[in-house]
């Protein structure tokens, strides 16, 4: 399929190796590739909201994150009722108010606390799409990665349960998202400048770009921080994404010392994204900075400590954080289902979300209900040599693509190994969520260069429809524990591929 390009109207000479290197995809100018988006965005959402308010009652951490939304729609803040009192919580607000709103228009109920998390985990989807079709040019491509995340059972699972890593993982996307945009358009505009006069060789300075998606970057990752500080992981990955695309094009403009050129521009450009990131996250405590009930919102005073306006409550904030950070850090407390970095790409210890000790008659002598937290195999044994294949690729092509992708991923995993080797904290494999959309698009990528070698195209092209379509029929196979379906004991044990390790 012939994908449409910008072609702005040329008012002076630019070199057509310039216009090329420079030359951005219109996608929103390709009706097939957004039939594509709303075709798989509503499967997608079918799988995700049907029976979403099964099984009844919370499953695990429920426990904390519903109850925590329902008590702010009450209070402003988290709330503990035994004491009635200021609750002591370790996240930020962001993913539970996002929660309590699917509980203002469904009430505190099963449907209410999910309905959200279901949205965020379709919207992921979505954003995929969109993003896979501006990195490879490919209608095919955008929806093979759609699709392989439409069919795993891990995000399901998290799309189906109301906790907050759907939504941190939505957000770091849709910050990648627009850090993507980011590039497009400054592309787009030193195109521009360079038909309406801009001399490289003349003009002491850059350019001047607004970068209105560096911007919406910076508003989007502070929302990220907002549900989970673990999204912090990703600001060196995204900081360097934005300096090395922006240096990159400027030397395919044909600007003389492309590093230097420009530089001041994105540092002050990015140190104001950062501050957007900042305003941002603090807007996510807004309940708790205007009420006065919250846990301790007013520690200074309450400690003989000045306590002037706005700064005071921002101290009093730090000192807050101060804590949580404190419980993180040295929260080693074992659990059966915890599980180390290194054993998450392999599946080595999925996380039982429910299991019922009266799970219902099935017509078996013995019967089984239960929610596996559990990739779908076949896609997550793929990453590894996905991300390997992928490495070697982009060194020998010098792809900007992979080097994106391999860093997101890295971004996503690599800070929990650090963690693990230095504080032995307690982990589980939902940790994995933000990495999932780098993951997938590895596989992608990979896909794609079969299909686009020369030689093997039409091996590559069975070879890939074949591969999604056993990923599909994984899905299928494992889609009972992935919901919660009652089906006998027989039947569950087949799908424990790695015995105890998924029991």
């Amino acid at each position: 399929m012939t994908t449409a390009v910008i072609e702005p109207a040329v008012r002076h000479d630019v070199p057509d190796i310039v216009r090329r290197r420079l030359a951005t995809l219109e996608d929103w100018l390709d009706p097939y590739s957004w039939l594509v988006t709303g075709i798989i965005g509503v499967v997608a959402a079918i799988l995700r909201l049907t029976g979403v308010n099964h099984p009844k009652g919370y499953v695990f951490d429920e426990i904390y994150y519903p109850t925590d939304a329902w008590d702010m729609l009450q209070h402003g803040v988290e709330w503990d009722e035994k004491t009635d009192t200021a609750g002591y919580v370790v996240h930020p607000p962001l993913g539970k108010w996002l929660i309590a709103l699917g509980e203002k228009m469904f009430g505190n109920t099963e449907l209410g606390w999910r309905f959200p998390t279901a949205i965020a985990g379709t919207l992921m989807i979505v954003i995929l799409i969109r993003v896979a079709y501006r990195m490879f040019h490919s209608v095919v491509l955008a929806a093979t990665a759609g699709l392989l995340m439409t069919l795993d059972g891990f995000q399901l699972v998290l799309s189906r349960t109301s906790l907050l890593d759907i939504f941190l993982g939505l957000f770091v996307l849709a910050t990648f998202a627009a850090v993507l945009l980011d590039r497009d358009h400054y592309r787009r505009r030193l195109l521009r400048a360079l038909e309406t006069g801009y001399d490289p060789e003349a003009e002491v300075r850059a350019p001047r770009i607004v970068p209105w998606w560096l911007l919406a970057a910076g508003a989007l990752f502070g929302l990220a921080c907002g549900v989970k500080w673990s999204a912090l992981f990703f600001l060196p990955f995204f900081a360097a994404l934005i300096v090395v695309w922006r240096v990159q094009a400027r030397r395919s403009a044909g600007l003389p010392s492309p590093l230097a050129r420009g530089l001041a521009g994105d540092l002050g450009w990015s140190l104001f994204s950062v501050v957007l990131s900042g305003l941002f996250y603090l807007a996510t405590w807004t309940g708790w900075l205007i009420t006065d009930t919250g846990w301790d919102r007013h520690y200074r005073a309450l400690h003989g400590m000045s306590e002037p306006p706005v700064l005071g409550a921002l101290l009093n904030l730090l000192h807050y954080h101060q804590g949580a950070y404190g419980f993180h850090s040295t929260l080693t407390k074992t659990h059966t289902y915890q599980s180390w970095p290194w054993q998450w790409l392999v599946l080595g210890r999925p996380v039982a979300f429910y299991w019922p000790d009266n799970p219902g008659d099935c017509g078996a002598g013995n019967c089984i209900r239960e929610i596996l937290l559990l990739g779908t195999p076949l896609l997550w044994w793929s990453f590894l040599p996905a991300l390997v294949t992928l490495l070697w690729l982009g060194i020998s092509r010098r792809d900007w693509r992979a080097y994106a992708i391999v860093g997101g991923a890295a971004a996503g995993l690599l800070p929990w190994f650090y963690f693990a080797a230095a504080d032995n904290r307690t982990m589980f494999s939902f940790y994995t969520l933000p990495a999932l959309p780098f993951l997938i698009l590895a596989v992608v990528y990979v896909l794609g260069a079969l299909i686009a070698s020369p030689r093997y195209r039409a091996i590559g092209a069975v070879t890939a429809g074949l591969y999604v379509g056993l990923v599909a029929l994984c899905f299928a196979y494992f889609y009972p524990i992935f919901v919660g379906d009652l089906i006998p004991y027989d039947a569950w044990m087949s799908r424990m591929w790695l015995g105890n390790r998924w029991i």
